[in-house]
């Protein structure tokens, strides 16, 4: 009988990254800090990952929509990793209430590239999921005057003028690769458009490194929450590459009929997927 041994390969960008560390610390930190007004709310989720969340909720923080703004007693609000539009700031002011902002430094610089060329009157697309949060509030902050493509379809329902400037920015965790094909038949279309390139540059690295480990690898294996935009890309990426590529959220979903003849397996994980889970992964692959 032939023994195989597994040769397990983690990807130097696993887990959190620089935005959501910084988020989870600073909303750590006020949790305990007896100068910050209480109730504390947060506007959704921290990130998208059911267990941060729990953790934030054990913290005394409780999670809150805009639809029960009207009906809470609100002292301080935490503005998520993924931002909000500026609807939010105004309300917070008028109603005296305390912001703590954690939006990722990335995701700020578009929303304030979305405002000047706003304010500019210059013609803006978005490429990103329009029903990601991220993108909601970079829209906002266009005004709700940008055009959002999630998909080529989109492509067809722009009608600007040919000799207009036309500015085009992303959500940060976009698939560079679409990004790229979009902004290519845009600028076929739009010969004055102009891509400004807005994905993190940890976006971007993990993307180029999970088709690496995708192609060295007999089984790929992605770390996320089902509702991770980031997480969701490297899985696309990876399952382009390796038909044996596999998405999970926890430890016990791996199947051992997945890693069957797999001797080498790679492993990585979204922005929002904490260590702990990493770690549990791990340690679930050493005993199959």
């Amino acid at each position: 009988m032939t023994v195989f041994i597994m040769k397990i390969t983690l990807s130097q960008y696993a887990g959190f990254c620089d935005g959501v560390d910084r988020a989870y610390k600073i909303v750590e930190k006020i949790s305990k800090d007896k100068e910050v007004k209480k109730p504390i709310f947060i506007l959704g989720s921290l990130v998208h990952n059911k267990e941060v969340v729990e953790k934030i909720e054990k913290l005394g923080i409780k999670k809150i929509n805009r639809d029960e703004f009207q009906n809470k007693k609100i002292a301080t609000l935490i503005i998520t990793a993924h931002g909000v539009g500026p609807d939010i700031y105004s309300f917070c002011n008028k109603r005296n209430i305390d912001i703590v902002d954690v939006t990722c430094p990335k995701v700020l610089k578009v929303q304030r590239l979305a405002k000047v060329f706003f304010e500019r009157k210059n013609n803006v697309i978005i490429i990103g999921d329009k029903n990601h949060k991220e993108v909601k509030g970079i829209f906002e902050w266009a005004g709700k005057k940008a055009k959002i493509i999630s998909g080529e379809s989109d492509l067809k329902k722009i009608k600007f003028n040919p000799e207009d400037k036309v500015f085009i920015i992303s959500q940060t965790t976009q698939n560079q690769d679409f990004v790229k094909e979009i902004f290519g038949k845009i600028k076929k279309k739009y010969k004055k458009a102009e891509f400004i390139n807005t994905l993190c540059i940890t976006t971007y690295t993990r993307q180029n490194e999970v088709k690496i480990l995708a192609k060295k690898n007999d089984a790929m294996i992605v770390i996320g929450s089902p509702e991770s935009a980031n997480s969701n890309r490297l899985w696309e990426i990876a399952r382009e590459i390796n038909p044996k590529a596999y998405f999970i959220e926890k430890a016990f979903q791996i199947k051992k009929s997945w890693l069957k003849n797999c001797q080498k397996i790679g492993i990585t994980a979204g922005a929002s997927t904490p260590d702990w889970t990493i770690k549990e992964v791990l340690i679930k692959l050493k005993v199959i």
